[in-house]
């Protein structure tokens, strides 16, 4: 898997056990969610453009180095992403953000778009693409799809957890698009979840079931 990076730091696979636990309370869960995006923040933005400026310190003037160009933009994919996306705005507080809405048909598992909402310029920026489980494939794709039409070249996916079957799903739509995740899990049930994953994320976010 090529495309794929797998964040295997200590603490973003110590914090994925304790989301797997079916036990795990909501407030946790979101509290865990936030932690990890930001964790896998710092891997996604490692290769990020850099300038230098003049600043002065408290003891004399000096050259350093700061990000370079527009500001990067994290779009969300609706509802769910929004979990992710709090742990991303901790690590990039000035990042534009987008959000597209899509939802995964229960009976055909395609995805409907429903949103759509980003910066003018997204052509211009940066982006990372945000939903916590590629499990078919079929909305992260389509939303990476959405952004191109719309000129954004730049594209970084990142989530909790992925199946192989949205994985390929995944580059065989976007190969120039990487993906960040915690885990690449065994494969998909009957109905298009994660095995072992950790069950619905969004209802586990906002506490729906």
């Amino acid at each position: 898997m090529p495309s794929v990076t797998i964040v295997d730091h200590p603490l973003v696979q110590h914090k994925l056990t304790l989301m797997r636990r079916k036990e795990t309370p909501t407030a946790e869960f979101r509290r865990l969610v936030r932690e990890v995006a930001m964790l896998l923040g710092y891997e996604i933005t490692r290769d990020l453009p850099l300038t230098t400026v003049s600043v002065e310190t408290p003891l004399m003037e000096t050259e350093a180095r700061v990000l370079a160009g527009k500001k990067l933009c994290i779009v969300t994919i609706l509802r769910a992403g929004n979990g992710l996306l709090d742990g991303m705005l901790d690590l990039l507080p000035s990042a534009r953000v987008g959000h597209v809405g899509i939802y995964r048909d229960p009976t055909s598992l395609q995805a409907v778009e429903y949103y759509y909402k980003v910066p003018q310029d997204i052509a211009e920026r940066p982006v990372i693409v945000v939903d916590p489980m590629l499990a078919t494939g079929n909305s992260a794709a389509a939303a990476i799809a959405r952004l191109k039409r719309d000129g954004a070249n730049d594209l970084r996916f990142a989530c909790l957890l992925a199946a192989p079957e949205g994985v390929g799903h995944f580059h065989e739509a976007h190969p120039d698009v990487p993906i960040f995740t915690a885990a690449v899990d065994h494969g998909l049930d009957d109905h298009g979840y994660i095995l072992p994953g950790l069950g619905d994320a969004g209802d586990r976010i906002y506490g729906t079931r």
